[in-house]
């Protein structure tokens, strides 16, 4: 057993299981994935460890993999079915794009950092993963041209209410990400009906705020 096979072991184990993660498919799924090969090289030996990583080049805007527990927490309350398609927002390297890839048929990918956006695609065709088609675009814009969806999962936080990907939501789908919109932070789950949209909030959690969902700032006179 090599050590990030171990170390993912590890993570599924000490991380994601006690966190009353028990569907099998995110288990093997994070099990399966290398998440060393979808961080730069300096950052492999933290790969594993339970906190948002900064995958961004040197200079440029700060982009995160997610923590693990929270990602895996998100997709189970998502309750995805193998036929659904799923739109991951602000992918940044692939990782959580690969982890769903092992658990549904087609999964659709936005980033906004073209590098990024390129690492990803290299990085899920390394693994042979072949049905995830991956977008460079705003998190906030989502990708309609592939919707509507049956579940769109954030990977990282908002700080406003994100109007637009509600809007490719299908009736019946589920939107799952964290919302900073009021303090402590959660992850919220909110699905849409024929008429409205509703939410409920899964768990306490932090994650780096996705671009351009941030919080505008409050002007006073």
């Amino acid at each position: 057993m090599s050590d990030f096979t171990a170390q993912r072991q590890n993570m599924v184990d000490c991380q994601v299981r006690p966190s009353d993660v028990t569907d099998l498919r995110i288990i093997d799924a994070m099990l399966a994935v290398p998440r060393e090969q979808f961080v730069p090289d300096g950052k492999r030996p933290i790969a594993y460890l339970d906190m948002d990583i900064d995958v961004a080049a040197d200079g440029q805007a700060k982009r995160h993999l997610i923590k693990p527990v929270v990602l895996a927490k998100m997709i189970q309350a998502a309750a995805i079915s193998e036929t659904d398609r799923v739109l991951v927002v602000g992918c940044a390297t692939g990782y959580s794009a690969a982890v769903l890839a092992h658990i549904v048929a087609e999964v659709f990918a936005t980033e906004p950092d073209p590098a990024l956006a390129a690492a990803a695609t290299k990085n899920l065709a390394a693994l042979g993963l072949a049905n995830v088609t991956i977008t460079t675009a705003a998190p906030a814009e989502g990708d309609r041209a592939h919707g509507p969806y049956d579940v769109i999962v954030m990977d990282g936080a908002t700080e406003i209410e994100p109007d637009g990907l509600y809007e490719q939501l299908k009736v019946g789908g589920r939107l799952v990400g964290v919302f900073a919109t009021s303090r402590p932070p959660r992850a919220n789950l909110v699905a849409r009906s024929p008429a409205d949209f509703g939410s409920r909030v899964l768990f306490d959690a932090s994650a780096p705020v996705l671009t351009g969902l941030e919080r505008r700032p409050a002007f006073t006179f």
